[in-house]
């Protein structure tokens, strides 16, 4: 074209939790039947949703108003509703105008970073989620800036390395936490939430926490919300029922900011987001609307303690048969449903291998391994030799050689078949 027209964050748009579905489709093309671990879809891998869950859907749709259109924000009396919910757990209160509805959370993340001075960084956790990562590196058009998660402590935040990079690059005005986390299913205590709390207010920056998983959790740890110690620091936590009720599809993520009247420039960035939300009109109504009377039925409580229940006993089954294999740490989820396991150093190289029996599938490997991360090198034949697909850690913008996988499969057999199938090929991978 007579003149360039690609934005120059372009190149840092990677998503490796589905990218990795291009190499795996290919794969079962050839005729090599695929186990797939990489995304975090409970409906998918044979969670059935909660008949009165259902019902009260159905109930909806009878409704001529789940088919109209919404506040901008969202539906009023379910922003009401949440409102009044953050507001009793005590910390920070707000008000229906302080929650702001999106087509899931991808949508949410994308007007967070989109709207936001280029300029302005965020530097967020390593191990990273892709649609986070992404959306920063891609907004400045640069790689996303990360501070460390230690897995000798946790999987915890460096709060030191936090700090240290706060305070020598004047480009970041935000820190980005996720808790529960994802990949590494790491719970942050209070004490950890309050002192990266405290670099923001001290730096004069504002927070992020994803807070997808908060109700999904592994006693008796218990997730801190940002609310209860956000104190007079401008920030907003992420919220979705994709994985809760669980509805993925449903696409319904939604804000709570706080205190954005305490800081002009918080407060003009957020009205920008609403602005730019008019544009659209609204999000989708009849997922809105549930959420009031998913959130406050009786029987809510029990399903997802019951959830938690089975996500930890899957915790526990696949940390104690992957921690087993010399050479790799597993340090067991809290919450979310995902397990991260880490190579030790040095352990891949550029020479392991793992049979491949379809020759075609085997060419195939061939075209994709030169100059991938000793990591990805291992991903790739896993699921081209066991035919189970995972994630490289390298691509959660991480330096540490290792792989996620979620705790999703519904059907015991095969769920403990993956994880032996999986500790196998590590060790015939590497030797051990």
């Amino acid at each position: 074209m007579r003149r360039p027209i690609v934005w120059d964050g372009a190149g840092e748009l990677r998503y490796e939790i589905r990218e990795i579905v291009r190499v795996a489709h290919c794969i079962a093309a050839a005729g090599l039947p695929v186990v797939y671990e990489n995304i975090g879809d409970p409906v998918q891998k044979g969670e059935k949703v909660p008949s009165w869950i259902k019902d009260i859907v159905v109930s909806l749709t009878q409704q001529d108003t789940s088919y109209c259109y919404t506040d901008s924000q969202g539906d009023y009396a379910t922003r009401e509703f949440l409102a009044a919910t953050v507001s009793a757990r005590g910390g920070a209160r707000i008000g229906p105008e302080d929650i702001y509805f999106f087509n899931g959370l991808g949508d949410a993340v994308a007007r967070i970073f989109g709207y936001l001075k280029r300029e302005a960084r965020v530097i967020g956790p390593s191990p990273a989620y892709s649609t986070l990562s992404s959306a920063e590196a891609s907004h400045s058009g640069y790689e996303h800036l990360t501070y460390r998660l230690d897995p000798d402590n946790n999987w915890m935040p460096d709060i030191s390395d936090i700090e240290n990079k706060v305070r020598y690059n004047p480009s970041i005005a935000g820190i980005l936490l996720i808790n529960p986390d994802n990949p590494t299913g790491a719970v942050y205590p209070r004490e950890t939430i309050t002192a990266m709390i405290d670099i923001a207010r001290r730096y004069d920056l504002f927070v992020i926490c994803d807070e997808t998983y908060a109700n999904i959790i592994y006693n008796p740890d218990h997730s801190v919300p940002l609310s209860e110690v956000i104190d007079g620091v401008p920030g907003m936590a992420l919220r979705s029922i994709s994985k809760e009720y669980p509805w993925p599809g449903g696409r319904c993520g939604w804000i709570e900011v706080y205190n954005q009247k305490r800081d002009p420039e918080f407060a003009r960035y957020i009205t920008s987001i609403l602005d730019a939300k008019r544009l659209e009109v609204c999000s989708t109504t009849l997922p809105q609307m549930s959420i009031p009377r998913v959130f406050s039925d009786p029987r809510y409580a029990d399903h997802l303690r019951s959830r938690n229940a089975v996500y930890e006993q899957r915790a526990l089954e696949a940390t104690e048969i992957l921690s087993s294999v010399p050479g790799m740490k597993v340090i067991k989820p809290k919450g979310a449903f995902y397990i991260t396991a880490v190579f030790d150093e040095g352990l891949l190289t550029d020479t392991q291998s793992l049979p491949v029996k379809n020759t075609e599938t085997g060419q195939y490997l061939d075209t994709i391994l030169p100059s991938v991360a000793p990591d990805k090198r291992f991903v790739y034949y896993l699921l081209a030799s066991a035919g189970i697909c995972v994630v490289p850690l390298s691509g959660f913008c991480c330096d540490l050689p290792g792989f996620r996988a979620t705790l999703l499969e519904s059907d015991d057999r095969l769920r403990k078949e993956t994880w032996l199938k999986i500790a196998d090929s590590v060790r015939r991978y590497t030797g051990a």
